[in-house]
């Protein structure tokens, strides 16, 4: 088929879901029409006017920035279906009855194009069933498109293909949703709950039976398979909480109605406990009471026994924390085997059923063990899936475990294990992942789209990620020290250098400082352009402990010069002879925003978390972070009338004094962390392959570092004054105490270039001094020391 060009969507269905997916679709710059039925009284699209509204009150935000709402058209299923004909994609995201699915389905089929596609966004109903309720001519473009919730953040979308989808059109529709919406694919097999939900509802029907057996509490079993186990915080039942639990009953009840012939059958029932709470509409996290309520401060968990509530406590044994935390998954996996303590046997228990299940089922439900382990991680967010685990464990010894409490009869199901687990050693190879239906390793997909992706989520055991040639590293040879390493992919581009960050969390210290500055002259001397890259965090800001250490021994002089020469990277990056790309994910924080600030150009995923953070810890941005704010001041004033600086300085005081960080790369081009120009992609694993790209484009382009600015208008005075004025409302209001005054003030001068008349004209250079002289004075205070302090022995800001 041509190129897919989507210009608008039409997305049926204002529900949760429905709405937070018309929101992503917005934030990618596709402009949406959101429908839903006609309200009985008022304004007929009253109803969809208010989940457009709710989007803005939602945490996590659906919205990249709340402005994006205003590309939601609000529209009724009575008056508005003309609206179709615009559309190129139409979402139908309704709730999951079949028969209302069908229904809908007869009533826009008169409005849509030919070449439009339709796409459910069912969570396991037959997509086969569903596409023949369409005419004929329509079938061919309609697909399911499952989208997890909530759709912005979670990664999995669910690609499932009716009886007579075109598979031209499916990949067009993939590649759509890689690039343009940001989300990794599984094409699933059109059966009951497809792939991640099967897995997903079976592992927590597994947790929920052995649970029972050994008379453990749902606090202690979240404790047990949250980050423990690879799983997120919010663990099974805290999961289930979130997610809704009449929402997990009616996917238990699809699982009961429609797989009669699964050997595990017998558990696909609700339990008691969750059906009283879903008779009290006590649903979870929605209703504020579930498996969990909380009372004040205080969480309580239900104790089913009692059919009451109790105080959450949440410990795992300490024997078995310890074993947990071991690095060898292979002895973990022993010990669980053969230990007699309970919080063992219930792990050992899930474990080894979640593994019979995955290898019973894996012909059923997906094309290969890859897709099945990708869906867990991306769709459940599981640091490994099933069949990874079970490979690190050991392959052999546990197919021979788990038989052996088949045959004993400790296993759920008596169903054997298949064959084809005892021939193979692994699942997961150099060539690839292995597939029962063709009975061999498949490559991962060779669709072009995927080509943009240097560095995908990696498998266990597959073929080892390309690490590039290195050019030059510091701190240590072969990865080691907390330096920098410079390289290049001469697959994409032998000319374009990489450097990236070897420290932990990325954190800019004296290695990285030094290896900067020594490899922005290597690449001025031997390539065509430079991008700043590596993977989530981007940088967590300065090495605190080296700055805590030199406080404690006095050594301001010594910090003075280490800020002076922070300084001096920040200005080698904005003005090298080649130009310098910041490739930007995860966080961007104090530092490492200041670098990205004066980098040529920004490519920056759309989950990037950006800010200038050092008044938490009592400072402020002294690399250069005040400077940048001062000149972007002084450039948006010789464009406004009457050339008045300080009107522009009042956001970004406010950004620094509050520590603000945008919460996407949108968000942080609103802030000033960001440009207008700067590319957001929405796949984080194309951030690099786009920064190499676009480092090209500019070298093509001619490049010319920008000129150091000589007489850079600033606020003086005045400015501080007026900055300080807010600063009196604040202390006066108990809003701030008296060190975040004397922070915040520190902040205002370096903005307003110092003690000087109002609209002096000073050099890059006095504002850079300015910014360093304050910095190190506030390092001088017990109060700043306390709180840098603090955040390296917890973690969190101290608020003195």
């Amino acid at each position: 088929m041509s190129k897919l060009n989507i210009r608008k969507v039409a997305v049926l269905g204002a529900g949760v879901m429905g709405a937070q997916i018309a929101a992503h679709c917005a934030n990618a710059d596709v402009p949406v029409v959101l429908f839903d039925l006609p309200a009985k009284d008022g304004k007929p699209n009253a109803m969809v006017e208010r989940a457009i509204a709710g989007l803005a009150k939602l945490d996590p935000a659906p919205l990249a920035t709340k402005d994006r709402a205003a590309h939601i058209h609000a529209a009724n299923y009575d008056a508005d279906l003309e609206q179709l004909r615009d559309c190129d994609l139409v979402i139908e995201a309704i709730a999951e009855k079949i028969e209302w699915k069908r229904d809908l389905y007869a009533k826009i089929a008169p409005y849509l194009r030919p070449d439009a596609i339709v796409a459910s966004n069912t969570s396991g109903l037959s997509v086969a069933a569903l596409a023949d309720a369409l005419p004929e001519p329509l079938r061919p473009r309609f697909c399911g498109v499952h989208f997890f919730n909530p759709p912005r953040y979670m990664a999995l979308v669910e690609l499932i293909a009716a009886p007579a989808t075109d598979p031209a059109m499916l990949d067009a529709l993939e590649t759509w949703l890689v690039t343009r919406l940001g989300k990794s694919i599984v094409r699933a097999k059109d059966t009951p709950n497809f792939v991640a939900n099967r897995i997903g509802v079976f592992s927590i029907l597994a947790v929920m039976h052995h649970t029972a057996r050994l008379g453990l509490g749902f606090d202690e079993v979240d404790a047990l398979t949250g980050p423990l186990i690879g799983r997120p915080k919010s663990a099974t039942y805290r999961t289930a909480d979130v997610v809704g639990l009449d929402t997990l009953a009616h996917v238990i009840d699809t699982m009961g109605a429609t797989l009669p012939d699964d050997p595990w059958h017998g558990y696909f029932r609700q339990p008691d406990w969750l059906q009283g709470l879903i008779a009290k509409g006590a649903l979870g996290q929605k209703t504020r009471a579930g498996i969990y309520r909380k009372e004040g401060k205080q969480i309580l968990v239900l104790d089913p026994k009692k059919g009451d509530y109790r105080p959450s406590a949440g410990d795992v044994v300490s024997e078995v924390a310890a074993v947990l935390q071991t690095k060898n998954t292979a002895e973990k996996f022993a010990w669980l085997g053969a230990s007699g303590q309970p919080e063992a046997q219930f792990l050992w228990a899930i474990f080894r059923d979640l593994f019979h299940y995955c290898a019973v089922h894996l012909e059923d439900v997906a094309d290969n063990a890859r897709d099945l382990d990708l869906a867990m991680r991306w769709g459940f967010g599981w640091t490994r899936g099933p069949f990874e685990t079970w490979q690190a464990a050991g392959w052999a010894d546990v197919a021979k475990a788990i038989q052996m409490d088949i045959d004993a009869g400790r296993a759920m199901s008596k169903a054997p294990l298949p064959a084809w687990v005892f021939l193979r050693g692994a699942v997961h190879e150099a060539g690839g992942s292995y597939s029962v239906a063709e009975n061999t390793l498949k490559p991962r997909s060779a669709l072009s789209v995927y080509r943009r992706q240097l560095y995908p989520d990696a498998l266990l055991g597959e073929a080892p990620a390309d690490r590039g040639e290195t050019l030059w590293e510091n701190g240590g040879e072969n990865g080691g020290g907390d330096g920098v390493r410079l390289w290049t992919r001469p697959d994409v581009d032998p000319r374009i250098g990489i450097l990236s960050f070897k420290a932990k969390l990325h954190a800019i210290g004296d290695e990285v400082i030094d290896g900067m500055g020594e490899a922005i002259a290597r690449a001025e001397r031997d390539l065509d352009g430079l991008v700043l890259w590596h993977e989530a965090p981007f940088a967590v800001g300065a090495n605190l402990q080296q700055v805590a250490e030199a406080c404690k021994a006095g050594q301001f002089a010594l910090l003075d010069g280490k800020v002076a020469k922070f300084q001096q990277v920040s200005m080698a990056i904005r003005h090298a002879q080649v130009p310098v790309v910041a490739a930007v994910q995860g966080l961007a924080l104090g530092g490492g925003c200041e670098f990205a600030m004066h980098a040529a150009h920004r490519v920056m995923a759309l989950e990037s978390y950006v800010g200038l953070v050092e008044a938490g810890v009592g400072l402020i941005p002294a690399g250069g972070g005040s400077k940048a704010f001062a000149l972007q001041a002084h450039r948006l004033a010789q464009r406004a009338a009457g050339h008045d600086v300080f009107p522009f300085i009042q956001q970004g005081f406010q950004t620094i004094a509050m520590a603000t960080v945008a919460k996407s790369a949108l968000e942080a081009v609103q802030l000033g962390f960001a440009q207008p120009s700067d590319d957001v992609v929405f796949h984080a694993h194309e951030i690099l392959y786009v920064a190499l790209r676009r480092a090209r484009a500019i070298a093509e382009a001619g490049w010319r570092p920008p000129l150091v600015e000589r007489a850079v208008t600033v606020a003086g005075r005045n400015g501080i004054a007026t900055c300080e004025l807010m600063l009196v409302n604040m202390a006066e209001g108990g809003f701030i105490s008296e060190h975040d005054y004397k922070v915040a003030k520190a902040a205002a001068t370096a903005l307003c270039g110092g003690e000087v008349e109002t609209n002096t004209r000073v050099p890059e250079q006095w504002i850079l001094d300015v910014e360093r002289a304050l910095f190190v004075e506030l390092l001088k205070t017990d109060k700043t020391q306390q709180r840098i302090a603090h955040l390296l022995e917890t973690g969190k800001p101290l608020r003195n």
